[in-house]
């Protein structure tokens, strides 16, 4: 059954018949949910006459949309987000390159900001990120494949390209972008023999996503960006990568915060375990455009300011009770069972993680893309006690003892995208899709800190520039 939030915002008029915003708003739910859910949504509040086959229809334009009842366009507007109340007079704009289900954005929004450009090409997540994000029809792009706009086909002259990218991306003060870490290809150039082109990272940053980002930031020049990766970026292809990243981005003229940090922890390195509990370690690339002259003193270190005071148990996550189907097969808790078992046996680390919820300091191992394979990372205990041994392992192989894995709710709370014991979150997507996808996520409190600690900058250099 789909969750309807009693405080979306929903519209004061009614349709006594077909019309274009009728046809607008059942495409938009359409565009996110399963047609069988929206089907239960809409007999829920009183329909008739409703089935699969005929949302099908009207999908794929062979069918009308009938009139629709008030209380059917109040059940179809509450599937989708609210206008957040700050988007009357929102205090900046900003961009979310490489979305996933908008973990980045929450933060930016929570400080005032308003999204006029969304980029995301997997289509499970982009219902995820619709089904929770508004999105102003007047002010807001969505675009799947950031390469569509960064490398437009037909177009080779740079300048020109340049051109298309400042006319096809709105203007903004931040731009965000979680993007993925990938090789990097040399063009057969230096950067001495390219001192003519536009930009000498052309030559170094052929084939990569970051290369995307980089023409961006070449293009409109934000103020301000946020960029996101998994920690091995340091090391990734043996420092290489990331010393091109950082090179470009000095060259396109823009400070990173603690680039030259050298201790221990990188300031630049955020654990999620300070926020909630999950060891999860996340570069983060916060520049400052140099001309602003806004960014000496800015440091990635000043986040322990904003920990939280006590952070939430893992048995706080958990879900009362859920769905038996989560519970582990004898057949998978065996093999992973007897696999960790193994490797321990050879010195190694391989396992399972096995977490008691009522240890109030547990803090989990990271949640990855692949978890909807076997949940091993993180299992939650329901009794098996693993100092006992294989003595009681196959006790332990009935349904009262095997542990679990998480539910996508309890995925949810885990990775910030709703407070403990809350149900906010909209997740139209199958378990699996919902696995990849908080998998790949951030979390969320990390960079509503990150966001807090921009915001006074941001601030400034609006009212400088005014």
């Amino acid at each position: 059954m789909l969750a309807i939030d009693p405080a979306a915002t929903v519209s004061p008029s009614s349709f006594s018949s077909p019309s274009d915003d009728a046809t607008s708003l059942l495409m938009q739910v359409l565009d996110i949910y399963a047609a069988r859910d929206v089907v239960q949504t809409l007999t829920e509040a009183g329909g008739c006459d409703w089935s699969v086959p005929r949302l099908n229809r009207i999908r794929q334009g062979k069918s009308a949309v009938p009139a629709l009842s008030s209380d059917e366009v109040s059940s179809l507007q509450a599937l989708l987000p609210s206008r957040p109340a700050h988007y009357a007079a929102p205090k900046f704009q900003f961009v979310d390159l490489f979305a996933g289900i908008g973990g980045i954005r929450r933060g930016f929004e929570q400080i005032g900001g308003q999204c006029v450009f969304t980029s995301e090409w997997n289509k499970e997540a982009v219902r995820t990120y619709k089904a929770n994000h508004y999105s102003d029809p007047q002010r807001h792009q969505f675009n799947s494949d950031i390469r569509l706009v960064t490398q437009p086909a037909g177009l080779t002259d740079e300048q020109a390209i340049y051109q298309h990218i400042d006319q096809t991306i709105p203007d903004h003060q931040v731009l965000l972008a979680g993007f993925p870490c990938q090789p990097f290809s040399l063009a057969g150039v230096s950067k001495k023999n390219a001192l003519g082109r536009a930009h000498g990272f052309e030559c170094e940053a052929q084939g990569t996503l970051f290369f995307d980002v980089a023409r961006i930031l070449a293009a409109k020049k934000p103020p301000f960006f946020v960029l996101e990766n998994v920690k091995n970026l340091k090391s990734h292809d043996k420092g290489r990568t990331f010393a091109i990243i950082m090179a470009t981005l000095d060259e396109l003229g823009y400070d990173v915060a603690d680039a030259a940090d050298s201790a221990t922890p990188d300031a630049k390195v955020v654990d999620a375990r300070h926020f909630l509990p999950q060891h999860r370690e996340r570069i983060v690339l916060v520049g400052i455009r140099r001309d602003t002259g806004l960014s000496d003193g800015f440091s990635l270190r000043a986040l322990s300011k904003l920990y939280p005071q006590q952070v939430p148990t893992l048995q706080s996550l958990l879900e009362p009770t859920p769905d038996a189907k989560y519970i582990l097969s004898p057949t998978l808790w065996n093999y992973l069972y007897q696999y960790a078992k193994k490797h321990k046996a050879k010195g190694n680390g391989f396992g399972f993680g096995l977490n008691d919820p009522r240890n109030p300091n547990v803090c989990v191992r990271t949640l990855s893309a692949r978890y909807y394979k076997d949940g091993s990372e993180i299992l939650i205990d329901r009794g098996w006690d693993q100092a006992q041994g294989e003595a009681d392992f196959q006790l332990a192989s009935n349904m009262a003892l095997r542990p679990r894995r998480l539910t996508p709710r309890e995925c949810a709370r885990l990775m910030g995208f709703e407070a403990p014991g809350q149900s906010q979150f909209r997740i139209p997507v199958s378990d699996t899709q919902a696995y990849k996808q908080f998998g790949n996520s951030v979390v969320v409190p990390v960079f509503a800190a990150v966001a807090q600690l921009l915001s006074p900058l941001i601030e400034q250099h609006l009212s400088q520039n005014t």
